[in-house]
């Protein structure tokens, strides 16, 4: 091709795909000055041109405003430089739209009237310092004043949220959820009774490190007989009873007895509140973690299991 061939605008807005009206817009801005002019006046081009449209489009197409854009052509500014803030921008703005469909979701989904649709929205909008201090004052509230066992300080960071700088749409929508948990002193006031059961267990055995919790040792004793669809009230059950009471009366360092028996229904019966599982449900999807395996179907069953045979 001829290096030294001048195109007319027409000619121009076809080789780049281009409206005519695009091309003099663009050309009457200085961004993509004509080369030259014909004897009576009509603009001509040169390849460069077609080089500047391109990039003109592209970088249009990415969102760059054009007193930017006509730096960037004249190699007033660097494209790199141009390219990494208006990377940031974007980041800040995709993270804007998430916690906006996270809340138009929530209210769909809830069917919230004005006044929960902005709670939510303030909610999700929390800086992360205010973040830290609404989880802080949670976990406080659960824990503070339960003794120095060092059990604690890890049961409390394994209960931790921590929503990333750059969460997805799903990591938000469990921060809503997980903090309105944590904002409801229905709930905090149950967990708030786990610890002290807790602390009262380690104190009955006179524990001074860390022991099994209760919890844990039930859903390995009891998942596999809720698995097989053994009856907690059947003859079946009563070895799985046995070994689970054995398994509590060691943790405690106590006899396994009535009185224990007794003890440790109620301290299941705490236990056994479905928001728990779903606080640690949502613990694991904000925090990036596996998902947990849920504790009310072994909770379930051996409540059920236990006051069968208290009642006998």
């Amino acid at each position: 091709m001829d290096g030294d061939r001048l195109y007319s605008i027409g000619e121009l807005a076809r080789r780049t795909g281009l409206t005519v009206k695009t091309v003099r817009f663009y050309s009457d801005r200085g961004i993509v000055p004509p080369t030259d002019r014909s004897a009576a006046g009509y603009r001509r081009y040169d390849d460069g041109a077609v080089a500047r449209l391109d990039l003109v489009r592209t970088l249009r197409e990415l969102g760059l405003d054009l007193p930017t854009i006509h730096k960037v052509v004249d190699r007033e500014l660097s494209l790199a430089d141009v390219a990494a803030t208006h990377a940031e921008a974007l980041a800040v703005q995709v993270r804007v739209l998430r916690l906006r469909h996270a809340v138009l979701s929530a209210v769909a989904e809830r069917g919230l009237g004005p006044e929960d649709a902005e709670a939510l929205n303030q909610l999700v909008r929390l800086s992360e310092a205010e973040r830290r201090d609404l989880v802080g004052a949670f976990l406080d509230a659960v824990f503070d004043g339960l003794g120095g066992d060092p059990g604690f300080a890890g049961v409390r960071r394994s209960m931790t949220p921590g929503l990333p700088d750059d969460p997805d749409v799903g990591q938000v929508r469990a921060w809503v959820e997980l903090a309105e948990l944590a904002l409801d002193p229905g709930f905090r006031a149950g967990l708030r009774r786990m610890a002290e059961d807790l602390a009262a267990d380690r104190a009955f055995a006179g524990a001074t490190v860390p022991r099994r919790d209760v919890a844990a040792a039930v859903r390995d004793l009891v998942d596999p007989a809720v698995a097989a669809g053994i009856d907690p009230t059947s003859g079946r059950a009563d070895p799985i009873v046995a070994a689970l009471t054995a398994q509590y009366a060691q943790l405690c360092g106590r006899p396994d007895d009535a009185e224990l028996r007794d003890r440790l229904l109620r301290r299941l019966e705490t236990v056994n509140d479905p928001r728990r599982d779903r606080y640690v449900e949502l613990l694991a999807v904000v925090n990036g973690w596996p998902a947990p395996e849920a504790l009310t179907p072994a909770l379930d069953w051996s409540v059920a299991a236990l006051r069968a045979r208290a009642e006998r």
